[in-house]
């Protein structure tokens, strides 16, 4: 039987795809003949040729493995595939109109958009009906049963993602730990370390997970040497993966096995689509906005002295520092006052933002009521210095301040709105809204990005905790 997470469905979904993608342009051909604005007799040049098939399967699978469509660990969820494959025919149709207008320009653009909307809906559906079967046709995956060394917090965290993972056929059997006393916190500790060799004959155990502290490396070594003797996979989680700023990964440096403690938080691909992304909606908003900041500039200039943008060091990504453009709406010299501003939370924490700011300008308190004195900003983002959406940059000396885990919120590039600011804006004092950023930083999409543009401008409307 043909298994959901298996080489052969990864080929069979190619070959699917592939299948779906010819079909669909013959299917677009002939609705480009029948329906009412394809009755028009098509030029022979109009119709594609038999090259222009190979080539767009070829790109279609391209796009595919470029956008991990195949990859079965990012497609387990419905929604996670069906949006990875909406991303996919995006992607696919942009590359068919490039090559479109670079070689075959006489084919009918008609027959094209025909052919680009029966592709989605022929390659939804035979996925559809791929899941429906793998439900009603349940193949029980093959059993692999899992021990953990060690049941301390990292062993915890092992034992959580093993019952994440129990579609895959894991199966937790409990743990060696040298301290029994965690039996009474109601952890399935079987033994001691020294039990070992008993427990994976006894239990039939297929895979053992170490994941001892730092400080237990001869206890390491000698449980090492007796798993060589069992037939088992063997498995080391370090205990470095506390120290990661955002997370840390095993690669190969020079040869040598290293795990890196600070992992970027987006991966090339991911980087990418945020840069287009940013790059494009970016340039449509700054355009649609010159009016608006030139009233708006305007209106600063008459209201107070002083000039119009307001210019001041910010901490971006990975922590690296850029100037950051906003219309001013305050007094010239309003930093000189920032100390008679501050004020502690009850827990001693600082909270630099206040509703009744005295050095805030008449202009100021609208353009930032209505958040108008953000849009200088846009230019940071075509800079490359900021994004759309993200963790907002933050002041040096706010940074200082910060703890350890607060600091991860720099994995990601900085933006002009963020999960934070459409879920409380200033409301929430610094050290509050950080957890809100990490949120960002951890669940990171483009699907997220949309989400909260499409929430700021609520927010916006609203005014809400903009002062």
């Amino acid at each position: 039987m043909l298994k959901r997470f298996s080489v052969n469905y990864i080929l069979f979904s190619i070959f699917t795809d592939a299948t779906c993608v010819i079909a669909a342009f013959l299917i677009g051909l002939y609705l480009r003949s029948t329906l009412p604005y394809g009755r028009v007799p098509l030029h022979p040049d109009g119709i594609p040729r038999p090259i222009f098939y190979l080539i767009a399967v070829s790109l279609w699978v391209l796009v595919a493995f470029t956008t991990s469509l195949y990859d079965p660990r990012s497609s387990y969820k419905a929604v996670n595939e069906f949006q990875t494959l909406v991303l996919t025919w995006g992607f696919f149709s942009l590359a068919v109109a490039g090559v479109l207008y670079f070689t075959f320009r006489d084919v009918s653009r008609l027959l094209v958009a025909y052919s680009l909307v029966v592709l989605l809906l022929l390659v939804a559906l035979w996925r559809t009906i791929a899941r429906v079967a793998f439900r009603v046709i349940k193949s029980p995956p093959t059993e692999r049963r899992v021990l953990i060394v060690g049941a301390g917090s990292v062993g915890q965290q092992v034992a959580e993602m093993v019952e994440a993972h129990r579609w895959t056929g894991l199966k937790l059997v409990g743990y060696l730990d040298d301290d029994l006393s965690k039996r009474q916190q109601g952890l399935p500790v079987l033994g001691t370390l020294n039990d070992a060799r008993a427990v994976v004959g006894e239990r039939k155990v297929d895979e053992v997970v170490i994941a001892l502290p730092r400080r237990a490396d001869e206890r390491l070594n000698q449980l090492v040497a007796v798993l060589h003797e069992l037939p088992v996979h063997t498995r080391v989680v370090p205990d470095y993966f506390a120290l990661a700023l955002y997370r840390a990964v095993a690669e190969n440096f020079a040869g040598i096995p290293m795990i890196d403690l600070r992992a970027p938080a987006l991966n090339d691909y991911q980087r990418l689509v945020k840069r287009l992304f940013d790059l494009t909606l970016g340039s449509v908003i700054t355009i649609l906005a010159m009016p608006v900041m030139a009233v708006v500039a305007l209106a600063i200039k008459l209201d107070s002295p002083g000039p119009v943008l307001f210019r001041q060091q910010r901490v971006g990504e990975n922590g690296r520092l850029f100037t950051m453009y906003k219309f001013r709406s305050m007094v010239v010299g309003a930093e000189k006052m920032q100390a008679q501003v501050n004020e502690l939370d009850e827990e001693g924490h600082i909270i630099h933002k206040k509703i009744d700011d005295p050095r805030v300008t008449r202009v100021g308190r609208f353009i930032r009521r209505t958040s108008l004195d953000e849009l200088p900003q846009l230019f940071n983002v075509l800079k490359g210095d900021m994004s759309l959406v993200g963790p907002r940059p933050e002041l040096p000396w706010l940074v200082e301040e910060y703890d350890l885990w607060q600091r991860k919120r720099f994995a990601v590039p900085q933006g002009i709105t963020g999960w934070w600011q459409v879920n409380g804006r200033s409301d929430k004092p610094m050290h509050l809204h950080t957890e809100d950023d990490l949120y960002y930083v951890q669940n990171y999409s483009l699907w997220l990005d949309l989400l909260i543009l499409l929430k700021t401008v609520f927010v916006v409307l609203k005014g809400q905790g903009a002062y």
